[in-house]
């Protein structure tokens, strides 16, 4: 089990004008629940890959958090992007997944065209108890989701659906698990993705429904919970389970179309994951600090050597920096603008950032860095993640540089 020192509880990080009252408290929360909750877990389930116990998600789900951004008048907190992921940063300074199964809620899977059945799913994700998994990529569409081959045809009032799905997590806990299938292919000149809809595939928790089967993907990191590749041979799902969006954001348009649907739910990810980055490259940032104290070396605490001091100054500065700019975006967003390329070059910049933090960390720690027995190893393994999922570095360059020049 990791044995990182106890470092000192960061000054609340909002600044003006994202600072209210009501966010700091927010904050000081999350913040005390990922330091005395979260930690001890992270360091006892991390190093055997398993899963987060249901007792943590129902701790969270007991403070509300999987309701963030979903109206009080369906029982969530009513709140914004802002606070979903400053919630985000501090639990993922703890244990990345745990910051990212807040996803999982937020409404997700709830965008049925019934309004009734709409109103009591949203209450059930607000109480932490309709948690889902999504399966949009894969073996050969990942980055591009308009190559997407799984097929949904029609039969009589259901639809059914087959294809192999990839990169789908928390696919076997979950609740249900949202779809993304071809229902036809595009007339020409239409949109490649034309034809694209989501589907609510209901299960049991524990339980793949009739149709679908899956194996684990064994990941170097981002434990917590398990990543599948899944199967669907036939798997049936009623008319009334397409969806009429992705990502149940509460500010999308129900009537833009399924996949034109993924463009918000998608800039809030990208926003989300770049506020978990800073959340990881925080944590190994504080770690340094309290080991360049306790670490001596010719007599005195390696603290004390000008080059380390320095290098853990550029790494605060950075992670400062990257923290300013997600709660910019955050803000953006929560005031209805599109800020699609700046969602691209937060998620860009940030994530490279942790990448380069954590390694760092790596490297002041020495070769206690490169152990099992510091808590080091699990933030940089966990980074190297966040440069790639939620569309790679790549593609962030590519939505930012297409809004810039003509496509190439």
């Amino acid at each position: 089990m990791p044995s990182s020192p106890k470092t000192n509880i960061r000054s609340p990080s909002l600044t003006s004008p994202w600072r209210t009252e009501g966010r700091l408290a927010l904050q000081a929360q999350a913040r005390a629940f990922a330091r005395d909750v979260v930690m001890p877990i992270a360091d006892e389930y991390d190093p055997q890959k398993a899963e987060m116990p249901r007792a943590l998600i129902d701790a969270m789900a007991e403070k509300g958090w999987f309701g963030i951004t979903i109206p009080t008048e369906h029982g969530g907190l009513g709140l914004g992007v802002f606070e979903y992921c400053l919630v985000s940063e501090e639990l993922a300074r703890a244990w990345l997944s745990v910051g990212s199964i807040l996803a999982r809620g937020q409404g997700l899977g709830t965008q049925t065209m019934d309004e009734d059945r709409r109103r009591d799913l949203l209450r059930r994700s607000a109480r932490g108890s309709w948690i889902g998994g999504i399966a949009l990529s894969e073996p050969t569409a990942g980055s591009d989701l308009a190559g997407v081959q799984t097929r949904a045809v029609r039969d009589g009032d259901s639809w059914v659906l087959t294809g192999t799905k990839r990169w789908a997590g928390f696919a076997l806990a979950a609740d249900f698990i949202e779809v993304l299938a071809r229902t036809r292919e595009p007339e020409p000149g239409e949109s490649r993705s034309a034809g694209l809809e989501p589907f609510l595939v209901l299960k049991e928790p524990g339980q793949f429904p009739p149709g679908m089967t899956g194996h684990v993907i064994d990941k170097i990191g981002y434990h917590g919970f398990l990543t599948w590749q899944l199967e669907l041979d036939g798997v049936r799902v009623s008319e009334s389970d397409r969806l009429t969006g992705l990502y149940g954001d509460q500010g999308a348009d129900a009537d833009a179309g399924g996949f034109a649907s993924v463009q918000r739910g998608l800039n809030i990810a990208r926003v989300h994951t770049a506020a978990r980055a800073v959340g990881v490259a925080q944590g190994a940032v504080e770690d340094c600090q309290a080991y360049l104290q306790e670490r001596e070396q010719f007599g005195q605490p390696i603290g004390s050597f000008q080059a380390l001091r320095f290098a853990l100054a550029d790494m605060a500065a950075e992670v400062a920096q990257a923290r300013a700019f997600w709660q910019q975006v955050a803000h953006l967003l929560d005031e209805g603008e599109a800020a699609e390329s700046e969602s691209a070059m937060v998620k860009l910049l940030a994530t490279e950032m942790a990448v380069r933090v954590t390694n760092q960390a790596m490297q002041l720690h020495g070769g206690n860095g490169y152990t099992t027995e510091r808590r080091v190893e699990r933030y940089w393994r966990d980074a190297r993640l966040t440069t790639i999922f939620e569309g790679t570095s790549e593609i962030q360059r590519r939505i930012i540089s297409d809004r810039m020049l003509p496509k190439g």
